[in-house]
């Protein structure tokens, strides 16, 4: 009988700290890069979504994470991404010693083992900025502490590619390789400030065709599944299911969606009973609003866990496409919709074969919900990298 106890962090003070509607819908991002899978890892207003490893003072200021004081430590992404791209911006002092972690745990211990470290550091730095930190040199790059930098980091298997002012100056490939991890931002000494914080992730690939050749339909239940002459997957009627035949643990997914009316109502359904009707956790599809308030969402919002944590904002729109990146990682859950993150959920209840009642952790399979005769949504993508496939045996 199980029970998962949260990593002892620092939730940030701007992580809760009241923000408007307008500022967190202004952080969405164009269709074109939504639809390729961008998110927003920093909404610009509030650390949602971040947690903090130790004494030091991060914070937002005027759309930018700053940190200038306290003690070494990193501050994290509250789930863990494995094959991704990468891209911010940043601003140091002269002398600043910082940097960017991949795949790294909350408190790494040695760079060159437990984590990937690229820094951010003067040129007398053993390992100046766009290095690997005790693993490789970067090419020789000069910025200037007075501008932004643009830096961009290619995640892919074991392979590591750094950019930095869209000048590549380091290719390193790992040997041996680590799976996944978060990412981190690192506070040394110096001040240094970051923002425009983008990520893709890599390696998914499409659950849909035609023949619907990778679900299965239950024609017994209302509500029908087909595929319209566009090739997007139109979901009419309910209460109904269409259940992926595999099944899926630790993942990333990527959906992108449209409700004609507000009322209207749908579901992704995760780490199912197989077999059972809808037996998993549920990531909300649903655009309706309280009173016009998007902060409002008047059925837990697109993106929000159904029953757990509401979406903080519903960022998709009536007749219009949408995207909503799912990650589920053991027992932590977070979404983004339109590139904005909508949720961050830690499940810390007991373990249990049924996710309504407790933690599920074992692999389960996918479901698209019907969820009423007015049902009526249309889904263009439906893509799933799956985390558990590359990882090494216990």
């Amino acid at each position: 009988d199980q029970q998962v106890v949260k990593p002892n962090v620092n939730e940030p003070e701007s992580a809760q700290v009241e923000v408007s509607a307008e500022d967190l819908l202004s952080a969405r991002l164009p269709e074109k890069q939504v639809s390729e899978g961008w998110i927003r890892l920093f909404d610009g207003s509030t650390l949602f979504g971040w947690q903090i490893a130790g004494e030091a003072n991060w914070r937002v200021e005027d759309g930018k994470i700053v940190v200038d004081q306290g003690d070494a430590c990193l501050l994290c992404t509250s789930v863990p991404w494995k094959d991704f791209e990468l891209s911010l911006e940043f601003k140091a002092d002269p002398e600043t010693n910082s940097g960017v972690f991949l795949r790294t745990p909350l408190n790494p211990k040695n760079p060159a083992e437990d984590c990937y470290e690229v820094n951010i550091a003067p040129k007398a730095n053993p390992f100046p900025t766009g290095g690997i930190v005790k693993r490789k040199k970067a090419e020789d790059v000069t910025t200037d502490p007075a501008d932004w930098h643009t830096m961009k980091l290619v995640m892919d298997g074991s392979r590591l590619q750094v950019s930095v002012d869209d000048l590549d100056v380091c290719d390193y490939t790992d040997d041996v390789g680590l799976h996944e991890g978060r990412i981190g931002l690192q506070y040394n000494s110096g001040r240094v400030e970051f923002r425009n914080i983008r990520l893709r992730p890599l390696g998914l690939k499409s659950l849909l065709d035609d023949e619907l050749t990778k679900w299965t339909k239950y024609p017994e239940m209302p509500g029908e599944f087909s595929v319209t002459e566009d090739g997007n997957l139109r979901v009419k009627g309910g209460r109904t299911q269409l259940e992926s035949k595999r099944s899926f643990g630790d993942f990333v997914l990527l959906a992108e969606y449209k409700l004609p009316l507000a009322e209207m109502n749908s579901g992704i359904f995760f780490r199912c009973i197989p077999g059972d009707v809808m037996m998993g956790y549920e990531c909300q599809l649903s655009n309706e609003l309280k009173d016009g308030d998007p902060l409002t969402p008047a059925d837990c919002g697109t993106g929000g866990i159904f029953r757990r944590q509401d979406a903080r904002v519903v960022a998709g729109e009536t007749d219009k496409f949408a995207t909503v990146v799912l990650v589920a990682h053991g027992p932590a859950m977070a979404a983004w919709v339109n590139g904005v993150q909508v949720s961050d959920w830690f499940d810390d209840r007991k373990s249990d074969e049924n996710p309504r009642r407790g933690l599920r952790l074992d692999a389960g399979t996918l479901m698209i919900q019907g969820h009423d005769p007015g049902t009526d949504a249309l889904i263009k993508q439906f893509s799933v990298a799956d985390l558990d496939d590359a990882k090494p045996e216990q």
